[in-house]
């Protein structure tokens, strides 16, 4: 009987993210700019599912791994973003991490002490405001779009009218999903669609984001 094989071991360097969706908009970002890959995304997930509070519940555990020496963090802001970074910052705080800031810098939060694994928190979508993964790729849609005034319209309308089935917290996805829906190839992903271009990477909440990553990971991003 075959020897079963080992899982790869995990990088030394690992972005720890809320669920799928996340990893794929992220690898599509990394592949446009063409960010080596010094580091995996990861994705914290048991058998009921995957999301922010699996992801907080094994971080502690993650920051204690024997090769870890850098650890990056996506999460949603959600509705309450300075509650979200104040449950992060105790999970930090109760690691050992010193010196987190009371709120969360715009230019995303990235801390080398001198005995632990270095770590960055990116709270999406630009670490000031309310909102979710979502909210930052609709910033990829370009500036002078017509379709997205007439996907906000149609929610608009079914809001108005009461035949919404999504929650109103749930509007970003909604609003991208229809969107998405409406282009050459209907329902493309999101990480495809920025891989096609249909997406602009250009956007300057991208390239915020991105040069965290390079902060955090220390990447050699292309000058042109």
């Amino acid at each position: 009987m075959p020897k079963a094989r080992k899982p790869p071991k995990p990088k030394a360097q690992q972005l720890l993210v809320e669920g799928i969706n996340d990893r794929h908009v992220i690898w599509a970002l990394c592949e446009q700019y063409q960010v080596p890959e010094t580091f995996s995304v990861e994705v914290p997930m048991i058998e009921e599912g995957q999301g922010i509070e699996i992801l907080l519940e094994e971080l502690p555990v993650r920051l204690k791994a024997e090769n870890l020496r850098t650890l990056g963090i996506v999460v949603d802001a959600d509705r309450h973003l300075l509650a979200r970074w104040q449950s992060l910052r105790y999970r930090l705080s109760t690691s050992g991490y010193q010196d987190i800031p009371e709120t969360p810098p715009p230019e995303g939060w990235v801390y080398a002490p001198p005995d632990l694994p270095k770590v960055g928190v990116w709270l999406m979508p630009n670490n000031q405001l309310p909102g979710m993964l979502e909210d930052f790729v609709a910033h990829l849609i370009a500036p002078d779009d017509i379709l997205r005034p007439k996907a906000e319209g149609i929610l608009q309308e079914i809001e108005q009218d009461g035949i919404n089935c999504y929650s109103l917290v749930h509007r970003p996805k909604a609003l991208i999903h229809t969107w998405l829906a409406w282009q050459e190839t209907p329902g493309m992903p999101m990480g495809q669609a920025i891989t096609a271009r249909v997406l602009r990477h250009e956007s300057a909440i991208a390239i915020a984001f991105l040069e965290w990553l390079k902060h955090l990971f220390n990447p050699v991003l292309p000058t042109s």
